[in-house]
């Protein structure tokens, strides 16, 4: 490697060469890092500079094609247009009624309640944009600043304050929040899943926690005495047909700098330029 003790009986001379060919940067062998580490500094650094840089752009200006207004409004009338009608609360309480022996009903619902908060924020500034750029309204400066961080394919301060966490770009966060509401679309229409996409939950700790209170009060256990246990299981799929006796299946985590090996079955190192790798199902017991 780069980074060594020079041998034994080396002379002043040689340990002067050695420390002047030593690379003028860092390598992240230094810190216990492999060279993914490079990469995602540089993501990093290129997603900052990025960010500046549109944020210099000018809000306004003449030429040929389509206007920024015009730019905008398409956009929003298209995310829009994707947008489903609000989960009905009332029904769903209906059907999944709160139970003693299943937690998960009280979760189902408490998620489509937060769910139709984020979704009612969403479809109704995008209504009010588009007005606004129209003229039909004021434009305020949370209408502005929503038009303004569209524009630069980012998602709105206004939207980001009811929503779960989420790093994704404005097309990202679009394509992943319908994915999200399809799932609980599904859950409403045929029952709670047999494999779990924990990441697509808003509030993931209330399923934990309704995943642990099925158990205690299946065996009758104090909820406080009962700890998790993982087991992953990379034969079961997305489209799993059954559940497990206790417990359940998550699938949606990744791994960051590392991967699961299925035939060794425990972590691995990370393969060169492989930032993120998928984990597989994993059995929550």
């Amino acid at each position: 490697g780069v980074y060594y003790a020079p041998n034994k009986g080396a002379t002043l001379d040689d340990y002067n060469d050695y420390i002047a060919n030593l690379p003028i940067a860092d390598m992240p062998t230094v810190f216990g890092f492999d060279d993914n580490a490079i990469m995602i500094k540089n993501n990093k650094e290129t997603s900052k500079l990025l960010d500046t840089l549109l944020s210099l752009q000018p809000r306004s200006g003449g030429g040929v094609g389509k206007s920024r207004e015009d730019v905008i409004e398409e956009l929003a009338l298209d995310i829009h247009k994707r947008m489903p009608d609000l989960f009905e609360i009332e029904r769903a309480k209906v059907k999944y009624p709160v139970v003693y022996s299943e937690s998960m009903n009280t979760v189902f619902v408490q998620e489509l309640v937060r769910f139709n908060r984020l979704l009612s924020v969403v479809r109704t500034s995008l209504v009010e944009l588009v007005k606004a750029l129209k003229g039909q309204v004021v434009m305020s400066t949370e209408l502005e600043a929503m038009g303004n961080k569209m524009f630069d394919g980012q998602v709105p301060d206004n939207w980001t304050k009811k929503s779960y966490p989420s790093l994704k770009p404005l097309a990202g966060w679009v394509t992943d929040f319908l994915e999200r509401l399809a799932m609980f679309a599904k859950w409403m229409k045929e029952g709670s899943p047999n494999n779990y996409w924990i990441s697509g939950f808003f509030f993931t700790q209330s399923f934990l926690t309704g995943t642990k209170q099925n158990f205690a009060r299946k065996y009758t256990i104090p909820i406080d005495d009962i700890v998790f246990d993982f087991e992953v299981v990379p034969e079961v799929k997305k489209e799993h047909k059954e559940k497990p006796k206790d417990g359940c299946f998550i699938y949606g985590l990744f791994l960051e700098g590392a991967r699961w090996g299925v035939e060794e079955n425990y972590m691995l190192e990370a393969l060169p330029k492989q930032l993120y790798s998928v984990m597989p199902t994993i059995q929550i017991k």
